[in-house]
């Protein structure tokens, strides 16, 4: 983040306002609300961390072992199990959502 200058931007009255309560530090001002992006917004690092966590999903169930993951991955062998742990869990819930809409084709339309 790069630091900004008060006298740069802002009035001379309200430097010097600011300054009664602040005066030499720095201080941060947030973003509005509406401005804020969630993680992973801005870049495609959340896409490709999603991509590759299905891939180690998929090969787990080929076979291979988590150690072997780990090692192709570069990750610790207890993050490939929360990795495996997660992606099985969206699996369930999708499986689950999917046979509510077919055995209660009535719910689709509302």
């Amino acid at each position: 983040m790069d630091y900004i200058r008060a006298v740069e931007i802002f009035p001379p009255e309200l430097v010097e306002q600011l300054q009664q309560y602040v005066d030499g530090a720095v201080v941060y001002i947030p973003k509005k609300e509406e401005d804020k992006k969630a993680w992973g917004e801005r870049t495609t690092t959340k896409r490709e961390l999603a991509r590759r966590n299905a891939k180690i999903y998929k090969d787990f169930q080929a076979g291979k072992s988590i150690k072997e993951l780990a090692e192709e991955y570069f990750l610790a062998e207890k993050s490939i199990q929360r990795i495996i742990r997660q992606e099985r869990s969206k699996r369930l819930k999708r499986r689950e959502e999917a046979k509510k809409q077919y055995c209660n084709p009535a719910e689709k339309r509302l």
